[in-house]
């Protein structure tokens, strides 16, 4: 049975140079996949191009077997929530809820049992008659949803709309928009460079670089066992060294004579920070360096050490002066590695 919406080799370009380079993505009925990656690698073009708002230079981009890559918006029965909310300022919270149903024609009746459908659903009730320029920026980005939800899209397409608010309102938020998506069943792409936001609001993440998506699956997957050192970084493990496996465990190239040549990839908070020539467990990767830098981070302090082969960020609980030699100490089962 094929997927609610399937794209196949879809590519873009502008100006000659590829934006999207044969993308191919399956997403499920009810479902809600991240598109996930840095400004610029092309997500936000995937998602206009479902939109209708890009159109391909080839490829397809079906809705239940439907190809829609080269109608109009109007026709494709998506909606998009925009970053900007892109709400009129001169109409109240229901005249914008209500927008896309007046487009279509609808009847004036049907138009405001739908609008306090959705302020009940939002959470807005009473709130129909004010204007969106007195409402705060969480508040705004419910009419956004409501307005998209209105018209009783196939597709909901979200375009970082949380990206405006602050980190407070932004949290609250994930867990609302997801309880929404998850208790109507509307099926959802989401774009985001939030590594956090991608992790909690979805069933699945797509990650994308330069215009090509490297790997799909869900939340857990992603996080612990990237395919790639590029994902590894994008997710979080962003420490990288060059190390030397052998039957005795990982060194540091140079001080090892012979094995395999490998990168390896590792959190800061899986790493431990210890004193210089401290013992350690056989097996663990250990770099010695000095720390350069000291962050106190609310729950402890993050310390930036230099070492031989790379300057490493590592979490610790105690305060350690800078200039003081010390030891990172990295458990074998921490280590994402990478040829």
């Amino acid at each position: 049975m094929p997927s609610y919406l399937s794209i196949e080799d879809l590519t873009v370009s502008y100006g000659g140079a590829p934006v999207l380079d044969r993308v191919s993505l399956e997403v499920e009925r009810g479902e809600m996949v991240a598109l996930l990656g840095s400004s610029g690698c092309g997500k936000t073009t995937l998602l206009r191009s479902i939109a209708g708002f890009v159109i391909p230079e080839s490829g397809t981009i079906r809705i239940e077997g439907r190809d829609i890559a080269r109608l109009p918006p109007e026709a494709r029965g998506t909606a998009m929530m925009f970053q900007s909310y892109a709400l009129w300022p001169h109409m109240s919270v229901a005249g914008n809820i209500g927008y896309g149903l007046r487009m279509r024609g609808q009847k004036k009746d049907a138009i405001a049992a739908r609008v306090v459908e959705m302020l009940r659903l939002l959470q807005l009730e009473g709130f129909g008659p004010r204007a969106v320029t007195q409402l705060s920026g969480g508040q705004r980005q419910r009419v956004a949803l409501g307005r998209a939800l209105a018209v009783s899209p196939q597709l909901l397409l979200l375009d970082e709309p949380m990206s405006n608010l602050d980190y407070k309102v932004r949290l609250e938020l994930r867990h609302e928009l997801r309880a929404l998506q998850q208790r109507i069943g509307i099926t959802a792409v989401y774009v985001t460079h939030d590594r956090e936001e991608a992790l909690t609001l979805s069933d699945r993440i797509a990650v994308i670089d330069a215009g090509r998506i490297v790997q799909t699956g869900v939340p857990e997957e992603i996080f612990h066992h990237p395919s790639s050192a590029f994902v590894a970084g994008f997710m979080g493990a962003d420490n990288a060294v060059d190390v030397v496996a052998s039957d005795d465990g990982f060194a540091a190239p140079g001080r090892a004579a012979s094995g395999r040549k490998l990168r390896a990839h590792f959190r800061s908070d899986s790493a431990r920070l210890a004193a210089s020539g401290a013992p350690v467990n056989g097996g663990d990767l250990v770099l010695d360096g000095v720390v350069s830098q000291s962050v106190y981070v609310g729950q402890g302090y993050r310390y930036r050490v230099r070492t031989d082969g790379a300057e490493i960020w590592v979490h610790a609980p105690e305060r350690v002066a800078e200039g003081t030699a010390a030891r990172v100490v990295v458990p074998r089962s921490a280590l994402l590695l990478f040829p």
